[in-house]
């Protein structure tokens, strides 16, 4: 009876939904492209620019009154100004948007009818005294 060989850290490892992947058993950073490093590089330095650029306007001995952040105006502008590019219709908005826009309306139509008819019927058979009456 052979025995198998012993298996390595990474064919042990199975992922643990409290801790992270480390990078040495991650497959998607060892084994990648050239450009997927590039590109990832290039991420990484557009990220330190902008990073020191903050940096410096925080930390600047003279400050300006406001700190401008372009990626959390960016962020305000795509949560507040700019709602349709980001709202995708389905039959779960298109349901809650009939259930909030028209639901209310209908409500409140039914409750005035039904009352009005309530009273009109009161009326009629004369067990109710209009409070407003002139005649």
């Amino acid at each position: 009876m052979a025995s198998e060989p012993p298996t390595s850290a990474a064919e042990r490892y199975r992922p643990n939904r409290f801790v992270s992947l480390p990078a040495e058993l991650d497959r998607s950073t060892f084994d990648v492209s050239p450009e997927r490093r590039r590109a990832e590089a290039e991420r990484l330095a557009i990220r330190a620019r902008l990073k020191r650029q903050y940096q410096l306007q925080l930390n600047h001995p003279n400050p300006a009154p406001i700190i401008e952040n372009p990626a959390l105006t960016r962020w305000a502008y795509a949560r507040t100004q700019n709602v349709y590019p980001n709202f995708r219709p389905t039959p779960k908005t298109s349901f809650l948007g009939l259930v909030f826009g028209l639901g209310p309306l209908l409500f409140w139509a039914a409750v005035f009818k039904i009352e009005r008819d309530h009273k009109e019927k009161l009326i009629k058979e004369g067990k109710y005294e209009r409070p407003f009456s002139l005649f």
